[in-house]
């Protein structure tokens, strides 16, 4: 596998898209049913690769990711070729970015000296999905990058 697969709460959203998954390759229920009784490994390998189809197109779409821990908080956007950051530092070890009460205090202490605010800018070596994978592995989410887009326009004005 190139990825990981999908949780069972995926593939149960997914169900429909599974199912044409199937017919494209002339499975029917009938047939799936029989494959993963007697086959299954070979009903393991076809949920490997559905699973991978699917994070390859969620991938390929990604723009923007978030991550967030106690006192950091960690904004992406991802081209064809880099992934840009900006990670924001509070310097009041109290603080917790994972409540409410800690994004509030972030609003209300943005521009002081309680903040450290870094960009970066990361090439992609394993190339894009991958890497945006890993970064999804360690926590990161997709976003609309709402929140990387106010921040990135308080950083360039």
């Amino acid at each position: 596998m190139k990825y990981s697969r999908l949780t069972k709460e995926q593939f149960e959203e997914l169900t429909q898209e599974f199912t044409n998954f199937l017919a494209t390759q002339a499975i029917d229920k009938a047939e799936w049913d029989k494959i993963k009784a007697e086959k299954p490994e070979v009903a393991e390998q076809e949920l490997d690769v559905f699973s991978d189809l699917i994070w390859e197109g969620v991938l390929s779409r990604a723009e923007y990711l978030e991550h967030f821990s106690k006192n950091h908080i960690f904004l992406f956007q991802s081209f064809d070729t880099h992934v840009h950051s900006i990670i924001l530092k509070s310097l009041v070890p109290e603080v917790d970015f994972l409540t409410k009460d800690g994004l509030q205090w972030l609003s209300d202490n943005m521009f002081t000296d309680t903040i450290e605010m870094k960009t970066g800018k990361k090439e992609f070596t394993d190339g894009r999905n991958e890497s945006l994978f890993a970064l999804i592995q360690q926590g990161a989410f997709l976003s609309d990058g709402q929140l990387y887009k106010q921040i990135n326009t308080i950083i360039e004005s």
